[in-house]
């Protein structure tokens, strides 16, 4: 899958994704007939799925991280199952914050870590064994959704109302994973992200097909003496804008922006270009807790930048305080009808 988007995916249709558009049938029939055929193993807790619609971020490990939340405050034992996108680790590893880098199991699974037993596996089937022998009684499963060879008992789908499903062409010649209406068919609801407008076509055949759709909004956690403060906003993510309209919202002044691709790994000349350019300007660096992740346990350039910087830390609110709830009850009703239909 494509780690980086290009530019034109978000725009309106040009001659770049018609040039490209041969190649996206092929994708697309290829796509839709795996999903569509794939034969699914199951294990004997409920599976929920976060995915989206398109390649890059719409805030999947937020929601991930929200739901499991709510499983916590119920005395439920979440885990998170996750492939590790950026890590180096091909086996399937039960991941530990205090002693794993990013490097080897990925950014993101180091954030799920925080909150709960998480493992990283490229077979998805293996890491959902895993986390049942762990003890968990609810998997959390943090992308995965169009290649999925585990049965899922809720699959919800998130997406970016300011980014909607850009062009909407499928890979190459735009972001969309998979047919919309092969995606929109295996999905068991939508979660619509803020309040643009750029998913409001997709919300609409959604609902037409009966699909529940779930508001809500990221909301950063406080962060004193920010506000006014001057920075240097630098980050690795895939939407880095919406970090940037994130720090805004904190009333941070950005003096400069920095984007890097999504799970980048600094080098070390690349840090201390930013070190000396917040230096130079008298700036305070800020930046993601993704980005964070990928300094964090290092000596050097990346020590020094993650001690000189602020971190933003963002939350998934729902607009229905009871919507995680009401999902987990789902999964786990439909985990007892497929546990019943298997006897």
């Amino acid at each position: 899958m494509v780690s980086e988007a290009p530019p034109f995916w978000w725009r309106k249709a040009g001659w770049e994704a018609w040039a490209l558009s041969p190649f996206s049938y092929l994708y697309g029939r290829v796509a839709g007939r795996r999903m569509k055929t794939a034969r699914r193993a199951s294990v004997p807790v409920p599976v929920i799925c976060i995915g989206n619609f398109t390649v890059g971020g719409a805030g999947k490990t937020p929601t991930a991280i929200a739901i499991a939340r709510a499983a916590l405050d119920r005395g439920l034992k979440p885990g998170f199952l996750s492939r590790g996108y950026g890590g180096t680790l091909d086996v399937t590893t039960l991941v530990d914050p205090d002693h794993h880098r990013s490097a080897a199991v990925g950014d993101e699974p180091l954030l799920l870590a925080r909150e709960a037993t998480t493992v990283i596996s490229r077979r998805r089937i293996e890491g959902a064994e895993r986390l049942v022998r762990e003890g968990v009684d609810l998997i959390v499963m943090d992308d995965g959704f169009q290649s999925a060879r585990l049965t899922l008992d809720y699959a919800l789908l998130v997406i970016d109302t300011r980014r909607g499903i850009g062009n909407g062409h499928l890979v190459p010649s735009g972001p969309v994973r998979a047919p919309l209406g092969e995606q929109i068919r295996q999905a068991s609801a939508l979660l619509k992200v803020g309040d643009g407008q750029e998913a409001d076509a997709i919300i609409r055949t959604a609902a037409r097909a009966a699909k529940p759709v779930f508001v809500s909004s990221t909301q950063p956690r406080p962060l004193p003496g920010i506000a006014g403060k001057r920075v240097l906003a630098f980050a690795g993510i895939a939407d880095p804008t919406k970090f940037y309209r994130t720090a805004e919202a904190l009333n941070a002044e950005i003096v400069l922006r920095r984007s890097f691709p999504d799970h980048h790994q600094f080098s070390d000349d690349e840090l201390a270009d930013l070190m000396e350019e917040a230096k130079k300007q008298d700036l305070m660096p800020l930046t993601t807790a993704k980005d964070a992740v990928r300094l964090s346990g290092k000596t050097g350039p990346a020590a020094e930048l993650l001690w000189m910087s602020q971190v933003v830390e963002i939350d998934m609110v729902f607009d229905d305080p009871q919507a995680a709830s009401t999902m987990i009850d789902t999964a786990f009703e439909n985990c007892r009808a497929r546990r019943l239909r298997q006897k």
